[in-house]
């Protein structure tokens, strides 16, 4: 499956990159939330891991646009955040998410499994 990564912070790109090529998934990563909708089209993943604080473009505003684009719109969408609130799940699912995880309170295993469980390829 070819998934592409849309984190700022390093650390947890590279840890989720390691972790999905070990299963076999071709990984792109984009840093910022400007580089993600043009590296979509490029890659054409089938799934996007998307972090909602991002620099230059925040997370909302690339799911908005992603879904808004008949060339992207299919692509499944999870959401990783440290936003936790009601309000925050309630508008990125409203927006086209198709998951929703807060990064505080699941692990990268679960939410690796829960990657693998989806098997959207």
């Amino acid at each position: 499956m070819k998934i592409l990564i849309v984190e700022d912070e390093s650390a947890l790109a590279i840890v989720l990159e390691e972790k999905l090529k070990k299963l076999d998934h071709d990984i792109r990563i984009a840093k910022d939330g400007d580089a993600a909708l043009p590296l979509a089209r490029s890659f054409m993943p089938s799934l996007m891991l998307l972090d909602l604080i991002l620099p230059k473009k925040d997370g909302f505003a690339v799911l908005k646009e992603m879904k808004a684009d008949p060339e992207l719109a299919a692509i499944p969408v999870i959401v990783l955040s440290n936003l936790g609130e009601d309000d925050n799940i309630k508008k990125a699912l409203s927006l086209g998410a198709k998951d929703y995880f807060v990064k505080s309170q699941h692990p990268i295993n679960e939410i690796v499994e829960k990657i693998e469980a989806t098997h959207i390829a």
